[in-house]
Protein backbone atom coordinates (compact mmCIF):
# COMPACT_ATOMS: atom_id res chain seq x y z
CA UNK A 1 0.00 0.00 0.00
CA UNK A 2 1.50 3.32 -1.05
CA UNK A 3 1.70 6.09 1.54
CA UNK A 4 1.92 9.83 1.04
CA UNK A 5 2.35 11.72 4.31
CA UNK A 6 2.32 15.23 2.86
CA UNK A 7 -0.54 16.95 4.70
CA UNK A 8 -1.26 19.35 1.86
CA UNK A 9 0.23 17.85 -1.31
CA UNK A 10 -1.34 20.41 -3.63
CA UNK A 11 -2.44 23.32 -1.39
CA UNK A 12 -0.82 26.01 -3.51
CA UNK A 13 -2.22 24.54 -6.72
CA UNK A 14 -5.61 24.07 -5.08
CA UNK A 15 -5.80 27.68 -3.91
CA UNK A 16 -4.64 28.94 -7.28
CA UNK A 17 -7.27 26.83 -8.99
CA UNK A 18 -9.97 27.98 -6.60
CA UNK A 19 -9.05 31.61 -7.22
CA UNK A 20 -9.22 31.08 -10.97
CA UNK A 21 -12.59 29.37 -10.74
CA UNK A 22 -13.88 32.15 -8.50
CA UNK A 23 -12.74 34.85 -10.93
CA UNK A 24 -14.37 33.13 -13.89
CA UNK A 25 -17.56 32.52 -11.95
CA UNK A 26 -17.73 36.16 -10.86
CA UNK A 27 -17.20 37.47 -14.38
CA UNK A 28 -19.80 35.10 -15.82
CA UNK A 29 -22.45 35.81 -13.19
CA UNK A 30 -21.93 39.54 -13.33
CA UNK A 31 -22.95 39.38 -16.98
CA UNK A 32 -25.82 36.87 -16.89
CA UNK A 33 -27.02 35.96 -13.40
CA UNK A 34 -30.34 37.69 -12.56
CA UNK A 35 -29.79 36.98 -8.84
CA UNK A 36 -27.16 39.71 -8.76
CA UNK A 37 -29.90 42.30 -9.14
CA UNK A 38 -31.89 43.82 -6.26
CA UNK A 39 -33.96 41.18 -4.43
CA UNK A 40 -37.27 41.59 -2.54
CA UNK A 41 -35.60 41.23 0.87
CA UNK A 42 -33.46 44.24 0.06
CA UNK A 43 -36.53 46.44 -0.35
CA UNK A 44 -38.70 45.66 2.67
CA UNK A 45 -38.36 45.54 6.43
CA UNK A 46 -37.86 42.21 8.14
CA UNK A 47 -39.28 40.78 11.37
CA UNK A 48 -38.66 42.55 14.64
CA UNK A 49 -36.60 41.29 17.57
CA UNK A 50 -39.50 39.43 19.21
CA UNK A 51 -40.68 37.50 16.15
CA UNK A 52 -38.95 34.37 17.45
CA UNK A 53 -38.23 34.64 21.22
CA UNK A 54 -36.41 31.32 20.95
CA UNK A 55 -34.37 31.41 17.75
CA UNK A 56 -35.06 28.95 14.95
CA UNK A 57 -33.09 28.09 11.80
CA UNK A 58 -33.81 29.73 8.46
CA UNK A 59 -36.73 28.11 6.60
CA UNK A 60 -34.25 27.48 3.79
CA UNK A 61 -32.49 25.02 6.15
CA UNK A 62 -35.67 23.04 6.89
CA UNK A 63 -34.15 19.86 5.45
CA UNK A 64 -31.42 19.85 8.11
CA UNK A 65 -33.08 17.62 10.68
CA UNK A 66 -32.95 14.34 12.55
CA UNK A 67 -34.36 11.39 10.63
CA UNK A 68 -35.35 7.86 11.56
CA UNK A 69 -35.56 4.62 9.60
CA UNK A 70 -39.15 3.45 9.94
CA UNK A 71 -38.49 -0.26 9.42
CA UNK A 72 -35.60 -0.37 11.90
CA UNK A 73 -37.77 -0.86 15.01
CA UNK A 74 -41.33 -1.97 15.72
CA UNK A 75 -42.32 1.20 17.58
CA UNK A 76 -40.89 4.74 17.72
CA UNK A 77 -41.03 4.88 21.54
CA UNK A 78 -38.23 2.30 21.64
CA UNK A 79 -36.21 3.49 18.69
CA UNK A 80 -33.58 5.88 17.39
CA UNK A 81 -33.23 8.79 15.03
CA UNK A 82 -30.02 10.11 13.51
CA UNK A 83 -27.94 13.30 13.58
CA UNK A 84 -27.57 14.86 10.08
CA UNK A 85 -23.76 14.75 10.09
CA UNK A 86 -23.59 15.56 6.37
CA UNK A 87 -25.26 18.94 6.95
CA UNK A 88 -23.02 20.06 9.83
CA UNK A 89 -19.53 21.50 10.16
CA UNK A 90 -17.16 22.16 13.03
CA UNK A 91 -17.39 19.83 16.05
CA UNK A 92 -20.39 21.04 18.10
CA UNK A 93 -23.80 19.48 17.45
CA UNK A 94 -26.74 21.91 17.80
CA UNK A 95 -29.07 20.81 20.60
CA UNK A 96 -32.03 20.37 18.26
CA UNK A 97 -30.09 17.97 16.00
CA UNK A 98 -28.60 15.59 18.59
CA UNK A 99 -29.76 12.07 17.80
CA UNK A 100 -32.33 10.42 20.08
CA UNK A 101 -32.38 6.88 21.46
CA UNK A 102 -35.22 5.93 23.77
CA UNK A 103 -36.35 2.69 25.39
CA UNK A 104 -39.80 3.91 26.44
CA UNK A 105 -40.21 7.29 24.80
CA UNK A 106 -39.30 10.72 26.18
CA UNK A 107 -39.98 11.12 29.92
CA UNK A 108 -41.61 14.50 30.67
CA UNK A 109 -40.14 15.28 34.08
CA UNK A 110 -41.12 18.17 36.34
CA UNK A 111 -37.78 19.39 37.76
CA UNK A 112 -39.45 20.61 40.95
CA UNK A 113 -40.58 17.02 41.62
CA UNK A 114 -37.39 15.32 40.46
CA UNK A 115 -35.02 13.75 42.99
CA UNK A 116 -31.63 12.03 42.83
CA UNK A 117 -31.08 9.36 45.45
CA UNK A 118 -27.68 7.89 46.40
CA UNK A 119 -27.83 4.75 48.55
CA UNK A 120 -26.47 1.24 48.97
CA UNK A 121 -22.98 0.74 50.38
CA UNK A 122 -22.59 4.34 51.54
CA UNK A 123 -22.19 5.95 54.94
CA UNK A 124 -24.97 8.49 54.40
CA UNK A 125 -27.86 7.71 52.03
CA UNK A 126 -28.88 11.02 50.43
CA UNK A 127 -31.68 12.50 48.37
CA UNK A 128 -31.00 15.65 46.34
CA UNK A 129 -33.41 18.12 44.76
CA UNK A 130 -32.38 19.97 41.63
CA UNK A 131 -31.78 23.05 43.76
CA UNK A 132 -29.50 21.03 46.02
CA UNK A 133 -27.46 19.82 43.08
CA UNK A 134 -26.94 23.28 41.64
CA UNK A 135 -25.11 24.32 44.83
CA UNK A 136 -22.25 21.91 44.08
CA UNK A 137 -19.17 22.98 42.09
CA UNK A 138 -19.75 22.47 38.38
CA UNK A 139 -17.53 21.90 35.35
CA UNK A 140 -17.85 22.29 31.58
CA UNK A 141 -16.55 19.63 29.18
CA UNK A 142 -17.06 18.87 25.48
CA UNK A 143 -17.66 15.16 24.92
CA UNK A 144 -19.02 13.00 22.13
CA UNK A 145 -21.80 10.55 22.91
CA UNK A 146 -21.95 7.56 20.54
CA UNK A 147 -24.48 4.76 20.70
CA UNK A 148 -22.82 1.33 20.78
CA UNK A 149 -25.06 0.38 17.84
CA UNK A 150 -23.83 3.23 15.64
CA UNK A 151 -22.97 1.69 12.23
CA UNK A 152 -24.46 -1.57 13.52
CA UNK A 153 -26.47 -2.24 10.37
CA UNK A 154 -23.22 -2.35 8.39
CA UNK A 155 -21.73 -5.46 10.04
CA UNK A 156 -22.86 -7.81 7.26
CA UNK A 157 -22.31 -5.37 4.39
CA UNK A 158 -23.29 -1.96 3.06
CA UNK A 159 -26.90 -1.36 4.08
CA UNK A 160 -27.95 2.26 4.64
CA UNK A 161 -27.18 4.82 1.96
CA UNK A 162 -26.29 7.91 3.91
CA UNK A 163 -23.75 9.18 6.41
CA UNK A 164 -26.65 10.25 8.63
CA UNK A 165 -27.93 6.68 8.81
CA UNK A 166 -24.62 4.80 8.97
CA UNK A 167 -22.87 7.06 11.49
CA UNK A 168 -25.47 9.49 12.84
CA UNK A 169 -25.99 7.93 16.26
CA UNK A 170 -23.48 10.37 17.70
CA UNK A 171 -23.41 13.95 18.89
CA UNK A 172 -20.89 16.27 20.48
CA UNK A 173 -21.85 19.00 22.95
CA UNK A 174 -20.53 20.93 25.93
CA UNK A 175 -21.97 19.48 29.12
CA UNK A 176 -22.29 21.48 32.32
CA UNK A 177 -22.52 19.37 35.44
CA UNK A 178 -21.22 18.19 38.76
CA UNK A 179 -18.30 15.78 38.95
CA UNK A 180 -19.91 12.53 40.07
CA UNK A 181 -17.12 11.94 42.56
CA UNK A 182 -18.25 14.98 44.58
CA UNK A 183 -21.71 13.50 45.10
CA UNK A 184 -20.29 10.09 45.98
CA UNK A 185 -17.88 11.70 48.43
CA UNK A 186 -20.82 13.49 50.05
CA UNK A 187 -22.54 10.14 50.55
CA UNK A 188 -19.33 8.42 51.69
CA UNK A 189 -18.62 5.34 49.58
CA UNK A 190 -17.38 2.42 51.68
CA UNK A 191 -14.27 0.44 50.78
CA UNK A 192 -16.48 -2.44 49.62
CA UNK A 193 -18.23 -0.18 47.12
CA UNK A 194 -16.81 -1.33 43.77
CA UNK A 195 -19.73 -0.71 41.42
CA UNK A 196 -22.43 1.87 40.79
CA UNK A 197 -25.92 1.26 39.41
CA UNK A 198 -27.41 4.24 37.57
CA UNK A 199 -31.19 4.27 37.04
CA UNK A 200 -33.34 6.58 34.93
CA UNK A 201 -36.81 7.92 35.65
CA UNK A 202 -38.28 6.83 32.31
CA UNK A 203 -40.91 4.07 32.07
CA UNK A 204 -38.19 1.58 31.07
CA UNK A 205 -36.33 2.25 34.37
CA UNK A 206 -33.13 2.19 32.34
CA UNK A 207 -30.18 0.85 34.39
CA UNK A 208 -26.48 0.20 33.85
CA UNK A 209 -23.64 -0.99 36.10
CA UNK A 210 -20.55 1.27 36.13
CA UNK A 211 -17.18 0.42 37.74
CA UNK A 212 -16.40 2.69 40.67
CA UNK A 213 -13.02 3.61 39.13
CA UNK A 214 -14.84 5.22 36.18
CA UNK A 215 -17.46 6.85 38.39
CA UNK A 216 -14.74 8.55 40.43
CA UNK A 217 -12.70 9.53 37.36
CA UNK A 218 -14.39 11.77 34.79
CA UNK A 219 -18.16 11.16 35.02
CA UNK A 220 -20.52 14.11 35.37
CA UNK A 221 -24.08 14.53 36.57
CA UNK A 222 -25.14 17.07 33.93
CA UNK A 223 -28.06 19.46 33.77
CA UNK A 224 -27.05 21.64 30.80
CA UNK A 225 -25.77 21.11 27.27
CA UNK A 226 -24.32 23.83 25.04
CA UNK A 227 -25.16 26.35 27.74
CA UNK A 228 -28.88 25.69 28.08
CA UNK A 229 -30.93 23.16 30.02
CA UNK A 230 -30.89 19.62 28.68
CA UNK A 231 -33.61 18.96 26.13
CA UNK A 232 -36.34 16.50 27.28
CA UNK A 233 -35.14 13.94 24.72
CA UNK A 234 -31.59 14.28 26.13
CA UNK A 235 -32.60 13.55 29.72
CA UNK A 236 -34.01 16.77 31.18
CA UNK A 237 -33.53 17.71 33.93
CA UNK A 238 -30.57 15.44 34.78
CA UNK A 239 -28.42 12.88 33.04
CA UNK A 240 -25.24 10.92 33.59
CA UNK A 241 -22.22 11.68 31.39
CA UNK A 242 -19.76 8.77 31.01
CA UNK A 243 -17.03 10.16 28.70
CA UNK A 244 -15.67 7.84 26.02
CA UNK A 245 -18.02 4.98 26.90
CA UNK A 246 -21.04 3.69 24.99
CA UNK A 247 -24.10 5.92 25.06
CA UNK A 248 -26.37 3.38 26.72
CA UNK A 249 -24.46 4.02 29.97
CA UNK A 250 -25.21 7.76 29.89
CA UNK A 251 -28.45 7.23 31.79
CA UNK A 252 -31.03 9.95 31.10
CA UNK A 253 -33.56 11.39 33.56
CA UNK A 254 -31.16 10.17 36.27
CA UNK A 255 -32.99 9.43 39.52
CA UNK A 256 -30.98 6.83 41.46
CA UNK A 257 -27.37 5.80 42.10
CA UNK A 258 -26.85 2.63 44.10
CA UNK A 259 -23.40 1.60 45.33
CA UNK A 260 -22.68 -2.13 45.42
CA UNK A 261 -19.87 -4.65 45.51
CA UNK A 262 -20.53 -6.28 42.12
CA UNK A 263 -22.26 -5.52 38.80
CA UNK A 264 -26.04 -6.00 38.66
CA UNK A 265 -26.17 -7.92 35.33
CA UNK A 266 -29.37 -6.21 34.23
CA UNK A 267 -31.01 -6.52 30.81
CA UNK A 268 -28.95 -3.79 29.12
CA UNK A 269 -25.65 -5.52 29.99
CA UNK A 270 -26.63 -9.15 29.40
CA UNK A 271 -29.16 -9.74 26.64
CA UNK A 272 -28.35 -6.31 25.16
CA UNK A 273 -25.15 -4.32 24.71
CA UNK A 274 -22.91 -7.37 24.59
CA UNK A 275 -20.90 -8.37 21.52
CA UNK A 276 -21.91 -11.75 20.11
CA UNK A 277 -18.87 -13.40 18.53
CA UNK A 278 -18.65 -15.93 15.70
CA UNK A 279 -18.49 -18.93 18.08
CA UNK A 280 -21.64 -17.89 19.95
CA UNK A 281 -19.91 -16.50 23.03
CA UNK A 282 -20.49 -12.88 23.99
CA UNK A 283 -17.99 -10.24 25.00
CA UNK A 284 -19.35 -8.30 27.96
CA UNK A 285 -18.55 -4.90 29.43
CA UNK A 286 -16.98 -3.54 26.24
CA UNK A 287 -17.61 0.01 27.39
CA UNK A 288 -15.00 2.09 25.58
CA UNK A 289 -15.72 3.40 22.10
CA UNK A 290 -12.83 2.69 19.72
CA UNK A 291 -11.31 5.24 17.35
CA UNK A 292 -13.52 5.89 14.35
CA UNK A 293 -13.99 8.33 11.50
CA UNK A 294 -16.28 9.04 8.57
CA UNK A 295 -16.22 11.37 5.58
CA UNK A 296 -19.36 13.48 5.81
CA UNK A 297 -18.91 15.32 2.48
CA UNK A 298 -18.93 14.07 -0.21
CA UNK A 299 -21.32 11.29 0.83
CA UNK A 300 -24.62 9.85 -0.40
CA UNK A 301 -26.70 12.70 1.07
CA UNK A 302 -24.09 15.31 0.12
CA UNK A 303 -23.01 14.64 -3.49
CA UNK A 304 -20.55 16.76 -5.45
CA UNK A 305 -22.73 19.21 -7.36
CA UNK A 306 -20.18 21.72 -8.68
CA UNK A 307 -18.49 19.44 -11.20
CA UNK A 308 -14.73 18.91 -11.65
CA UNK A 309 -12.25 21.30 -10.07
CA UNK A 310 -11.31 22.42 -6.55
CA UNK A 311 -13.18 20.24 -4.03
CA UNK A 312 -13.29 20.22 -0.25
CA UNK A 313 -13.59 16.85 1.48
CA UNK A 314 -14.52 16.94 5.17
CA UNK A 315 -15.41 14.55 7.95
CA UNK A 316 -15.31 13.66 11.64
CA UNK A 317 -13.02 11.49 13.76
CA UNK A 318 -13.19 10.54 17.42
CA UNK A 319 -11.98 8.13 20.09
CA UNK A 320 -13.28 7.12 23.49
CA UNK A 321 -9.70 6.84 24.71
CA UNK A 322 -8.32 10.31 23.96
CA UNK A 323 -7.66 12.70 21.11
CA UNK A 324 -7.17 12.24 17.35
CA UNK A 325 -3.71 13.49 16.30
CA UNK A 326 -4.02 12.25 12.71
CA UNK A 327 -6.57 11.28 10.07
CA UNK A 328 -5.63 9.77 6.70
CA UNK A 329 -7.86 9.91 3.63
CA UNK A 330 -7.77 8.03 0.36
CA UNK A 331 -9.45 8.85 -2.93
CA UNK A 332 -8.78 5.48 -4.54
CA UNK A 333 -10.00 2.90 -2.03
CA UNK A 334 -6.81 2.58 -0.01
CA UNK A 335 -4.15 2.41 -2.72
CA UNK A 336 -2.77 5.78 -1.67
CA UNK A 337 -3.31 7.51 1.67
CA UNK A 338 -2.70 11.17 2.42
CA UNK A 339 -2.87 13.02 5.72
CA UNK A 340 -5.90 15.26 6.21
CA UNK A 341 -5.91 18.61 7.96
CA UNK A 342 -7.48 18.63 11.44
CA UNK A 343 -9.03 21.98 12.24
CA UNK A 344 -10.58 23.35 15.42
CA UNK A 345 -10.24 22.19 19.03
CA UNK A 346 -8.62 18.81 19.70
CA UNK A 347 -10.27 17.67 22.92
CA UNK A 348 -10.16 14.21 24.51
CA UNK A 349 -13.18 11.99 23.93
CA UNK A 350 -14.63 14.57 21.55
CA UNK A 351 -15.25 14.90 17.83
CA UNK A 352 -12.45 16.21 15.62
CA UNK A 353 -13.11 17.94 12.30
CA UNK A 354 -10.83 17.14 9.36
CA UNK A 355 -10.53 18.54 5.83
CA UNK A 356 -8.76 17.51 2.66
CA UNK A 357 -8.72 19.85 -0.32
CA UNK A 358 -8.08 18.37 -3.76
CA UNK A 359 -8.61 19.09 -7.44
CA UNK A 360 -11.20 16.61 -8.71
CA UNK A 361 -10.76 15.63 -12.33
CA UNK A 362 -14.26 14.16 -12.64
CA UNK A 363 -13.19 10.52 -12.50
CA UNK A 364 -14.87 8.06 -10.07
CA UNK A 365 -13.61 8.08 -6.47
CA UNK A 366 -13.52 5.57 -3.63
CA UNK A 367 -13.38 7.71 -0.50
CA UNK A 368 -12.24 6.44 2.89
CA UNK A 369 -10.88 7.95 6.10
CA UNK A 370 -8.70 6.30 8.77
CA UNK A 371 -8.34 7.70 12.29
CA UNK A 372 -5.31 7.39 14.58
CA UNK A 373 -5.91 8.10 18.26
CA UNK A 374 -3.55 9.34 20.97
CA UNK A 375 -2.98 5.80 22.31
CA UNK A 376 -1.51 4.68 18.95
CA UNK A 377 -4.66 2.76 17.94
CA UNK A 378 -5.46 2.85 14.21
CA UNK A 379 -8.99 2.47 12.88
CA UNK A 380 -9.35 -0.99 11.27
CA UNK A 381 -10.97 -2.08 8.04
CA UNK A 382 -14.29 -3.89 8.21
CA UNK A 383 -12.53 -7.06 7.04
CA UNK A 384 -10.11 -6.85 9.96
CA UNK A 385 -12.99 -6.45 12.40
CA UNK A 386 -14.94 -9.37 10.94
CA UNK A 387 -11.88 -11.62 11.03
CA UNK A 388 -11.78 -11.17 14.79
CA UNK A 389 -15.46 -10.80 15.70
CA UNK A 390 -17.53 -12.33 12.90
CA UNK A 391 -20.81 -10.74 11.80
CA UNK A 392 -23.21 -11.63 14.64
CA UNK A 393 -22.78 -8.40 16.58
CA UNK A 394 -24.55 -5.09 16.06
CA UNK A 395 -22.36 -3.13 18.48
CA UNK A 396 -18.97 -1.38 18.32
CA UNK A 397 -18.54 -1.33 14.55
CA UNK A 398 -15.72 1.14 13.94
CA UNK A 399 -14.59 -0.20 10.56
CA UNK A 400 -13.46 2.09 7.76
CA UNK A 401 -16.38 3.42 5.68
CA UNK A 402 -16.28 3.63 1.87
CA UNK A 403 -18.22 6.02 -0.35
CA UNK A 404 -18.14 5.48 -4.11
CA UNK A 405 -18.43 8.79 -5.97
CA UNK A 406 -19.50 8.52 -9.61
CA UNK A 407 -18.49 10.82 -12.46
CA UNK A 408 -21.72 12.79 -12.02
CA UNK A 409 -20.85 13.50 -8.37
CA UNK A 410 -23.42 11.16 -6.81
CA UNK A 411 -22.21 8.94 -3.96
CA UNK A 412 -23.14 5.48 -2.71
CA UNK A 413 -22.36 3.31 0.31
CA UNK A 414 -20.19 0.41 -0.87
CA UNK A 415 -17.62 -2.09 0.39
CA UNK A 416 -14.38 -3.03 -1.32
CA UNK A 417 -12.18 -6.04 -0.70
Amino acid sequence: MAENNDKHPSRRAFLAGAAAVGTLATQSRAQSDPAISVQPWMQELGDGVDAAPYGVPSPFEADVKRRNVEWLTADPVSSVNFTPLHDLDGIITPNGLCFERHHSGVARVDPAQHRLMIHGLVERPLVFTMEDLKRFPRENHVYSLECAANSGMEWRGAQLNGCQFTHGMIHNVMYTGIPLRLLLEEAGVGTEGKWLLAEGADAAAMTRSIPMEKALDDCLVAFKMNGEALRPEQGYPLRLVVPGWEGNMWVKWLRRLEVGDQPWHHREETSKYTDLLEDGTARRFTWEMDAKSVITNPSPQAPITHGPGPTVLTGLAWSGRGTIPRVDVTLDGGKNWQEARIDGPSLPKSLHRFYFEFDWDGSPLLLQSRAHDSTGYVQPTKAELRAFRGVNSIYHNNGIQTWAVAADGSAENVEIS
